[in-house]
């Protein structure tokens, strides 16, 4: 039996399950110090009841979940029927689960809400597991749908992020009317390739506010690198959608063997106050505490500062890689990080002879000789036409089972780094791919390892891998941006297998390393995902290099994500005064710093200035980077106008603002509104670059109703104003 009530409460975690006299439905609430959900358990279907912010209105669902209405057994449609299974369903202090079975054929179906984390979003995730003696097909099953119940003269506002793919887009961040008829989807998928006329793809998360005043509302996230979406449908007084796997293509369908089990894409819901800040800045801190790899966080270096070979393109060898150790140490970075060009070739990840005739651990105890970590990119998925031992080779038979489809005669990689994706889907490249992974993590002694490229199928010819054999009807397979492509009905089941082996690769190294790094690249910012964020330490944001490209792609992908894991790389540029140097430099330097220059061409006055900007990053940016609350007091970054990002940390009882001049030569001048500061406090403030005089002591409330200003003389230029309060004496 259901108890009458009962509450626990374990940090800021509270469970409370009811069942009232006249029901015979249990309900219960789940909530983090921030969100608070509450949930039914339908005889046949479960619902989530409400969600809201405490002290605040509540969102209420008016709809049951869709559980799955029919399968296919043997080629024929079975309908289904859920029952709830009471013994089995419980309400605990981090989590609810509610269990519903049915009896033809035998499956289990899980719905599990849990609090990871004593702030932030509730995770939900459904498990159908097959319980049967027959493999069974079964549709899309979405992560969560909802119909809440709106007023229907209610102003409301979406808002959502793109991701950096190839090069930042004119807008980036979207904050929309949602009016009363409005249809909305946004997608995600494991390699992001802009399209003219084509709406870009977003890091998948969507928030909806209520503007004005409080600038309240709810959002939710999806924790997969597969082919997911967030739908919106705005109807009189219902807000409907859904959040999940892409049906499309399609139509969807996923087979379930005896004993299986199908796991929806984790998705996370919260509730907020503040506007996408107020959002951010809670999503941010439960990323760090849940999805975040905690060895990686307790190491204060982190995010480190880099020197990147890509500066010199496929030319790198181990000349070239020594000199950039020792400058690399000599200006006070501490990554060597060799790029791609020291492998024989796609596929064949051993050192070019030629280029590295000591080979790659030995270019490695170099950079550990001068007290630097070693990170090596490698695009791993990748195969090729290397005949050499070891080698992934198209057409090598085992191999090319392996492959999304067969390359079409006589193919030849186009690019030294890209070649035709291998489906990790498959258990026997799954566990090559590990096989290679450890040899090269442990033989290479990394300290860091990249993956670039295509590296997550999401799409695949072949009928006999374990995802979903594909439509011949409707499959198209070409070429594009030098790699071979295969759209079908089946492209999100086997992104979906390929993502979930990925994860399991990745989770397998690190028990073995548990001191490795990992970067997320995927061609720069192709796949910056909650579920990459789950598995790695940090993204290449963008594939652009230049100061206005980096500064957008952390402008948007900062509202959801810590900084530390953003990484900009930054590249040549113009800068023919020492100042446009100084704003180059801090334009990459908002969070994690990847240099991708030949230092050796710097003038003494610019190896003396990095060396500055360096030290200051370690001692007084990198603590804020790390922890701080992040405000974008200013328009999105156009290289025309002021920009500004400002951190702070209450904890700290200090922050930064970076400020940043555009191009326009009559804007000497700016005003910025700070945020996150105590109305009744006074900060003192400190310009780096102005010196003393510059400086000044100023209220909370003057710093956030009036704001502090800023001159610059020079377009292109920048300054950092560090901001501590005062303590009362």
């Amino acid at each position: 039996m259901w108890s009458l009530w009962f509450a626990i409460v374990v940090g800021c975690c509270v469970t409370r399950a009811v069942h009232a006299d006249d029901s015979r439905r249990p309900r219960g609430e789940l909530a983090s110090a921030d969100t608070v959900i509450a949930v039914e358990a339908g005889e046949h279907a479960p619902r989530l009841t409400l969600l809201k912010a405490r002290g605040a209105t509540a969102w209420t669902n008016q709809a049951d979940e869709t559980l799955p209405e029919r399968l296919e057994v043997h080629g024929a449609a079975q309908p289904l029927v859920w029952r709830l299974d009471r013994s089995a369903s419980h309400f605990e202090s981090h989590e609810i689960q509610l269990v519903y079975l049915a009896d033809s054929p035998r499956l289990r179906l899980t719905w599990l809400w849990r609090a990871r984390a004593a702030h932030g979003p509730i995770e939900h995730t459904i498990l159908i597991q097959n319980l049967s003696h027959d493999s069974v097909w079964l549709p899309l099953q979405p992560s969560i749908r909802f119909d809440w119940q709106i007023d229907r003269q209610a102003a409301l506002e979406r808002f959502w992020v793109e991701k950096g793919a190839d090069a930042p887009s004119a807008v980036g961040t979207h904050l929309d009317a949602l009016r009363d008829g409005d249809t909305w989807q946004g997608s995600s998928s494991s390699y992001a390739r802009p399209t003219p006329n084509q709406p870009r793809e977003m890091i998948p998360y969507v928030l909806i506010e209520e503007p004005g005043g409080a600038r309240q509302g709810w959002y939710v996230g999806i924790e997969s690198s597969a082919r997911t979406r967030i739908t919106l449908q705005r109807n009189g007084a219902s807000l409907r959608g859904e959040a999940g796997l892409n049906p499309v293509p399609g139509p969807y369908r996923t087979r379930l063997p005896p004993g299986g089990t199908f796991t929806t894409p984790t998705i996370f819901l919260g509730a907020f106050a503040g506007g996408p800040d107020g959002a951010g800045n809670i999503v941010r801190r439960w990323v760090r505490a849940v999805l975040n790899n905690p060895r990686t966080l307790r190491d204060p270096s982190y995010p480190l500062m880099v020197n990147n070979s890509w500066g010199s393109g496929m030319a790198v060898n181990e000349t070239l890689a020594h000199r950039m150790i020792v400058e690399s140490a000599q200006l006070g970075l501490e990554m060597f990080h060799l790029d791609a060009g020291w492998f024989r070739d796609v596929g064949d990840w051993q050192a070019d002879p030629a280029k590295f005739p000591h080979g790659i651990a030995s270019v490695a105890d170099f950079a550990h000789r001068h007290g630097l970590k070693f990170g090596l990119w490698v695009d791993w998925t990748q195969a090729g036409t290397s005949t050499e031992p070891r080698a992934l080779n198209v057409e090598d038979p085992a191999i090319r089972d392996w492959l999304i489809a067969d390359p079409p005669a006589g193919w030849k990689h186009h690019e030294p780094f890209k070649g035709i994706t291998i489906d990790l889907g498959v258990p026997a490249a799954k566990v090559w791919a590990a096989r290679e992974l450890e040899r090269i993590v442990s033989n290479y002694r990394l300290d860091m390892l990249e993956h670039d490229g295509y590296l997550v199928a999401q799409g695949s010819s072949r009928v006999d891998h374990p995802a979903a054999p594909p439509d011949p009807a409707t499959l198209r397979i070409y070429e594009d941006s030098g790699y071979l492509w295969v759209d079908g009905s089946n492209s999100t089941d086997v992104s979906d297998h390929a993502a979930k082996a990925y994860y399991e690769i990745y989770r397998q190294l690190r028990v073995r390393h548990p001191a490795l790094l990992l970067e997320v690249c995927n061609d720069g910012g192709r796949m910056v995902d909650f579920g990459s964020a789950a598995h790695g330490d940090y993204f290449s944001i963008t594939d652009a290099y230049d100061p206005l490209s980096n500064r957008r792609a952390f402008y948007d992908a900062s509202f959801v994500l810590p900084p530390a894991m953003l990484e900009s790389y930054v590249a040549n540029w113009p800068a023919p005064r020492i100042e446009n140097f100084r704003y180059l430099l801090r334009s990459g330097m908002l969070g994690w710093f990847s240099l991708m220059q030949d230092t050796g061409q710097w003038s003494p006055a610019q190896r003396t200035e990095a060396r500055v900007q360096f030290a200051l990053y370690k001692s007084a940016l990198r603590p804020l980077i790390r922890e701080a609350d992040v405000y974008h007091v200013a328009e999105r970054p156009d290289g025309v106008n002021w920009d500004g990002i400002e951190y702070y940390s209450a904890r700290l009882r200090r922050g930064v603002l970076y400020a940043f001049r555009g191009s326009a030569p009559d804007q000497p001048t700016h005003r910025f509104r700070m945020l996150g500061l105590k109305p009744g406090s006074r900060y003192r403030l400190r310009f780096q670059d102005q010196g003393a005089a510059a400086n000044r002591m100023l209220a909370g409330d003057s710093l956030m109703q009036e704001g502090v200003e800023v001159t610059l003389s020079l377009p292109l230029s920048s300054e950092l104003i560090f901001i501590e309060e005062v303590r009362s004496p």
